[in-house]
């Protein structure tokens, strides 16, 4: 596989054009670790405003926490969970990850595991793939490591920095080749793209209020 090269003043050139234009995005919004990678999960699929009322829903009936939510009937989790969909798979799925971390001895013990270690450790999780994993490892555990979704490949594709047919972990190996490694920056150059692909860079792209139309190659 060869290695992607990414041109680190343009990625901090865009990053620094959205911050300009968005401001900072305060992401991931949870109270605790446990939250985030519960959302994490959740937001599989699904919008994020769907991921917030089943959240409410688990604190409401005291779910939010790994051993009550592994422990409780699935059918109660079902239901807690529906506005987020699948809810079903992502009953199994959250119920499985509990498990694993309370096997594991808990959100310390994984703390405490370099990166590469933990992020091992998450994929071998029943239904967390690379992106869930890296959400968890950036906003959960702190962890300079790029989360690569849809909205990622997207910039990178219409910006002409990518063909778009790159796959999952030669991205994220590019972007993080391309950066140093800081928590932050990455926190929030994620939050940005996210922000960046609902305002105006969507699947129908609303060119003329991007705030990177005049460097973009794909800008109608």
């Amino acid at each position: 596989m060869n290695p992607l090269i990414l041109p680190p003043e343009r990625l901090l050139a865009l990053f620094e054009r959205m911050l300009a234009a968005y401001g900072p995005q305060h992401w991931w919004p949870a109270e605790s670790p446990f939250e985030v990678m519960v959302g994490a999960v959740l937001t599989q699929n699904t919008a994020w405003g769907n991921v917030e009322k089943a959240i409410v829903n688990l604190k409401g009936a005291g779910l939010l926490d790994p051993v009550a939510l592994a422990d409780a009937d699935p059918s109660q989790v079902a239901g807690a969970i529906r506005p987020a969909g699948y809810f079903n798979v992502k009953t199994r799925r959250l119920q499985s990850f509990c498990r694993f971390l309370i096997e594991r001895g808990g959100e310390a013990a994984l703390a405490a595991l370099d990166t590469p270690h933990l992020r091992h450790e998450l994929l071998a999780v029943h239904g967390v793939g690379p992106e869930t994993a890296d959400d968890m490892l950036l906003y959960a555990f702190q962890r300079p490591v790029f989360v690569i979704d849809a909205y990622t490949r997207r910039l990178l594709s219409r910006n002409g920095l990518i063909g778009g047919e790159e796959g999952y972990e030669t991205l994220r190996h590019g972007f993080e080749s391309a950066l140093p490694p800081d928590v932050q920056l990455f926190n929030e150059y994620h939050a940005l793209i996210v922000r960046h692909a609902k305002e105006s860079c969507r699947k129908k792209p609303q060119c003329s209020c991007c705030c990177l139309r005049r460097d973009c190659p794909a800008a109608g």
